[in-house]
């Protein structure tokens, strides 16, 4: 009668000396486990698990390491060794600070103050032993703090050399591509202008000679003859609309504000927005790149108004802050998220923020977007100044355009 009792208490003090067990290896204060297998009991030694841990870390293509809270390397492996050209032997025992700059410093450490279990990862540029720079990206995850307050802090370092490289020929490429599609661009401009536009208007001035020609008493012909001579007028004013929109030949004869003015004009009576141009006096032209990216801005800038914005205000600005030309274009439209948002890639037929971004990258400068849903969306364009003498600190001139 009294066996069963007996039995339950010994189940749980077994119970009870299984969980102590589970509680110890987690917190490292054993060394050993002994486990029972089918060729009798067995001892695992966490020196053996670590070994197998190091093979593998040391076998690895990326930095490792564990830091303390200080930022002191208490491990690192060969390839961050290598990585930042260093003997391993002084790499560990030193402060991992001596190979950030003090501005990745800072990054890192207010980085580390909110890291949380999910890690973090961070842009920084290693300061190598013989002097070189290496990019690289710093993957931060906080560890398990052990009795001593000690590997408190792990990181993988990816080397971001050959990606740097890569993206810099890629951008080139893209580059190449962009100047291949403006030459192209302004080839048929031109081909449209000096040859389509003049067939068309000559092709008018004999349908107006026909309709003149033809009297009243020819009423239904007479009839036919005039719509078809509107139609030319409207084919041949659409034909040079798409002229001036490849490359408007205001833009390289009288320069960006006049030519920002015209798309403008364009722009509101085309749609019937109102919109609202403050552009800087300009006393010397701007270098032909950079007119053509801050025209192609603010024409992609519109097209994306009118396509997705439902705005019924827009207000462009262009101006001098020291060293930079700012182009800003504001509409009171919906928004959108900029972070996950269709527009964000590139549209079929159009440049998109993307194209947008790299077209600014292009002249060295860089272009930023502001928006929210229910709030409207401002893009700012910001390219630098190659001569401080391109622009002048003239009076902002305001248009209003309906």
């Amino acid at each position: 009668m009294n066996r069963e009792p007996n039995n339950l208490s010994k189940l749980r003090t077994r119970l009870a000396e299984a969980e102590e067990a589970l509680r110890a290896i987690r917190s490292g204060e054993v060394d050993a486990v002994v486990g029972a297998g089918k060729s009798g009991s067995q001892v695992f030694t966490l020196e053996g698990a670590e070994h197998a841990y190091r093979v593998l870390i040391e076998s690895m293509n990326e930095g490792a390491l564990t830091l303390t809270a200080d930022k002191m390397i208490l491990y690192a492996n060969q390839c961050f060794a290598r990585m930042v050209k260093c003997p391993l032997e002084q790499v560990m025992g030193s402060s991992f600070r001596r190979f950030l700059a003090d501005e990745d410093r800072a990054s890192l450490r207010a980085l580390l103050k909110r890291a949380d279990k999910s890690g973090s990862k961070i842009q920084v540029v290693l300061h190598a032993g013989d002097g070189s720079q290496v990019p690289a990206q710093i993957s931060i995850r906080p560890l398990a703090m052990d009795g001593f307050n000690r590997a408190t802090i792990g990181m993988v370092v990816t080397d971001m050399t050959a990606v740097r490289r890569n993206e810099e020929l890629l951008r080139a490429l893209s580059h190449r591509l962009v100047q291949a599609q403006e030459a192209e661009r302004g080839r048929v401009a031109l081909e449209l202008h000096d040859h389509i536009t003049q067939l068309l208007c000559a092709i008018l001035v004999r349908s107006q000679a026909l309709a003149d020609k033809l009297s009243a008493r020819d009423g239904p012909s007479k009839r036919e003859a005039i719509k078809l001579r509107q139609m030319l007028g409207h084919t041949a004013e659409e034909v040079e609309r798409i002229s001036r929109d490849l490359r408007p030949s205001v833009l390289d004869e009288l320069g960006l504000a006049a030519v920002l003015r015209d798309a403008s004009t364009e722009f509101a009576e085309r749609t019937g927005v109102s919109l609202k141009l403050a552009c800087v006096q300009l006393t010397a032209r701007l270098p032909a790149d950079t007119e053509l990216t801050l025209y192609r801005i603010l024409q992609e800038a519109l097209k994306n108004v009118e396509q997705h914005a439902r705005a019924r205000h827009v207000t462009v600005r262009l101006r001098r802050q020291g060293d930079f030309v700012q182009l800003a274009i504001n509409d009171d439209g919906i928004g959108f998220d900029p972070d996950h948002h269709p527009a964000k890639r590139k549209r079929k037929g159009g440049l998109g923020l993307l194209g947008m971004r790299e077209r600014a990258m292009y002249v060295g400068g860089a272009l930023n977007v502001e928006s929210a849903r229910g709030t409207g969306t401002t893009i700012l364009a910001q390219v630098p100044l190659f001569d401080s003498t391109h622009v002048g600190g003239g009076r902002s001139r305001t248009n209003r355009v309906r």
